[in-house]
């Protein structure tokens, strides 16, 4: 069966976050110290509360996994919860005055109870850390095909200072990941980084929270993953929803996105060149100068470079509170803080980059299918030498 597909349980203050994976191909080599690494990375950043001081999150395989390596089966993962206090209600107060901009009062409405808990303790990020884990298995397999995901932080705050500006190529990449990894807020720019701490640490002092940009670059997808026949097979909108579907995010971005409806058509669109030279195992020789379509044209990569750009929103809980109501009196009052983060961008793009590598790995699926890692790599290899002969084929 080649259909991949994921889904996540648990809440905030529960036992743990459990995650099932199904579709992974027998024989993908878990670098565990790579999936510790990112759920690791998405406890750090500048701007983090003190729930990160008290989690360790690692992975904990529940089955599909032996010896190092997929089985083939459903991959269970366990990401613990040391804070599991769900059901100590001197410890986990019910939350009456729903926060502006979170779940509360549209959870409480929903499901018709007046404490919020109930809701936040699912929408809460926290359940990203499912995620992650599975988009870093995802990306083991990825790596494996000689496929690459690179997620940063762009910019973010009121400073226009704290925006980087540079320019990501299948060249510079890895340098800038270092960079990238050298920077509190994940932004491979020294300055710009500078001013989006800056921005945090005044947020802090203001009791306010700071939203931002993430961008994730995936390297190496071969042409035609994704597909034009139905809407919802179209990768661009799989990779806009799995982006959309982190919390906090408001809006989400692939190429050059909505600057696309400020220029003229030869203005956006990428000339197709060829270039004989370029033709070889992994380049089919068609050539870009641009990449504004980000890689994706008709729901289908094109061999550029994949880019995915999103929007998150500052988070809805501000130590100094929002007018709210209470739920029980209905009167006015100040939303209820739980504890939460000033910023959690950095955290945000970790999440993104394993999220769009769960899509990317869900399409290579689709296309190569396989139930085995040997079948998926001589499946890869056999479409791109029928690609490369597309000419001689009637």
């Amino acid at each position: 069966m080649a259909e991949l597909t994921y889904r996540t349980a648990g809440e905030s203050h529960g036992p743990g976050v459990v995650s099932m994976i199904e579709g992974l191909p027998r024989g993908v080599e878990i670098d565990d110290d790579f999936v510790n690494g990112e759920l690791r990375r998405r406890q750090g950043g500048y701007g983090r509360g003190g729930r990160q001081r008290i989690e360790t999150d690692a992975a904990d395989y529940m089955g599909g996994v032996r010896l190092g390596r997929t089985t083939g089966a459903p991959v269970a993962i366990l990401v613990p919860n040391k804070d599991s206090r769900l059901d100590d209600l001197e410890r986990t107060p019910p939350v009456e005055r729903p926060r502006p901009g979170h779940a509360d009062l549209a959870g409480s409405l929903k499901w018709l109870v007046p404490d919020c808990r109930e809701t936040l303790e699912r929408a809460s990020a926290r359940e990203t850390a499912g995620r992650t884990a599975m988009g870093a298995l995802a990306r083991c397999m990825l790596r494996m095909l000689d496929i690459d995901v690179f997620g940063f932080v762009r910019g973010g705050g009121p400073d226009p200072a704290a925006m980087g500006d540079f320019e990501v190529t299948e060249d510079n990449w890895r340098a800038l990941r270092e960079l990238r990894d050298a920077s509190e807020v994940y932004l491979p720019d020294a300055a710009a980084s500078e001013a989006m701490i800056a921005s945090i640490r005044q947020a802090k002092i203001d009791k306010d929270t700071v939203g931002g940009f993430v961008e994730v670059h995936v390297f190496g997808c071969p042409p035609g993953l994704g597909s034009c026949v139905q809407w919802s097979d179209r990768l661009d909108a799989r990779l806009a929803y799995a982006v959309m579907g982190i919390q906090a995010f408001k809006a989400v971005e692939i190429g050059l996105g909505v600057e696309c409806g400020r220029r003229n058509g030869s203005d956006v669109h990428d000339p197709i060149g060829f270039d004989a030279d370029r033709s070889g195992e992994r380049h089919l020789g068609f050539v870009r100068d641009r990449n504004n379509a980000g890689g994706l044209e008709g729901g289908m990569t094109d061999g550029m470079p994949v880019v995915v750009r999103g929007t998150m929103k500052p988070i809805a809980t501000l130590l100094r509170g929002l007018p709210s109501v209470n739920l029980v009196t209905r009167t006015p009052e100040d939303s209820q803080y739980e504890r939460s983060d000033v910023s959690a961008i950095a955290a945000a793009s970790v999440v993104a980059e394993n999220v769009v590598a769960l899509e990317i790995a869900r399409a290579v699926r689709a296309k190569f299918g396989g139930d085995s890692m040997d079948e998926v790599s001589a499946q890869l290899a056999s479409y791109l030498e029928l690609a490369r002969a597309l000419p001689e084929r009637d």
